[in-house]
């Protein structure tokens, strides 16, 4: 198995960094220990991450500045991803920003707070309900492009039938939506992703970050298959990811030093093929 795979050009580890839980309760406000914050982040750059995800609605602001804290000037090889179309309220209510301009300020607002120029890869949420077409969103993030706002457009969020008109308008530089040993539902697009050699993002790899009930960890195979080899559940799910395909890339997020080492070591988990079909379970 592959240490890295191809992102916009750079070859990234394929685990990398989520800093959506950097941020306070609800992934709004300070976070509760800021130099924890800035020390995970230092320690996952430190340790090899080069592949490091964010959105200035996290917070709002509070992940990109902690980013920025921690890290800037960044370093050569780091690549950089935001996402836009989403944006919050005084309350911390999520709210969606889908239409063209939204978008175009939400690139805007990420790099004055990453104090960067352009962005590597920015992801267009596409809200499930949104009244805005998506040929409009994806003309907007194409014409960013040019611009030499950001560098690649990538997608999250997204259908089958959105993934392939976007692929074929242009390259997609990734595709970030829900998936895991849990949750299957979007194997269309992952299956299309792997054909295309697209760099596919999973998130919520272990679950929903909002929903304490976690179901990756309570997986009998999971757990039997974490027993024998002495490993964490959250690992094995986490190894059983990328074992199924080179350009799956993962963005484990935490705000504690411990459990980012936890997640960095998965890369040392070595499951074999009977590992991957105990943890799938059996075939429906």
């Amino acid at each position: 198995m592959t240490d890295t795979y191809p992102l916009v050009g750079r070859d990234v580890r394929r685990i990398g960094f989520g800093a959506m839980q950097l941020p306070g309760p609800g992934v709004f406000g300070p976070p509760k220990d800021h130099d924890t914050a800035i020390g995970v982040l230092r320690r996952a750059v430190e340790a090899g991450v080069n592949h490091i995800d964010t959105a200035q609605f996290y917070g709002p602001d509070v992940a990109n500045e902690l980013i920025r804290e921690a890290l800037h000037p960044y370093a050569d090889d780091l690549v950089l991803v935001s996402k836009v179309g989403g944006q919050r309220d005084e309350t911390g209510a999520w709210l969606a920003a889908q239409r063209p301009e939204e978008l175009r300020a939400g690139v805007e607002e990420n790099l004055a707070t990453l104090s960067i120029e352009r962005l590597p890869v920015v992801n267009l949420r596409r809200h499930p309900d949104s009244e805005v077409e998506f040929t409009e969103q994806l003309d907007a993030m194409i014409e960013l492009r040019e611009e030499g706002l950001i560098e690649g457009v990538g997608l999250s969020t997204v259908t089958i039938d959105e993934y392939r008109q976007a692929s074929s308008r242009t390259t997609v530089a990734c595709v970030q939506n829900a998936y895991s040993v849990a949750d299957r539902s979007d194997q269309e697009v992952f299956d299309a992703c792997v054909a295309d050699g697209t760099p596919y993002v999973p998130y919520f790899p272990l679950g929903s970050a909002f929903n304490p009930q976690n179901p990756v960890l309570g997986i009998p195979g999971v757990k039997e298959v974490a027993l024998r080899l002495d490993a964490t559940p959250a690992q094995v799910a986490l190894a059983w990811l990328l074992r199924l395909a080179p350009n799956v890339l993962l963005i484990p997020g935490t705000s504690s030093l411990a459990h980012l080492e936890e997640n960095l070591a998965t890369s040392g988990v070595t499951l074999s093929e009977s590992d991957v079909e105990r943890i799938a379970g059996p075939r429906s």
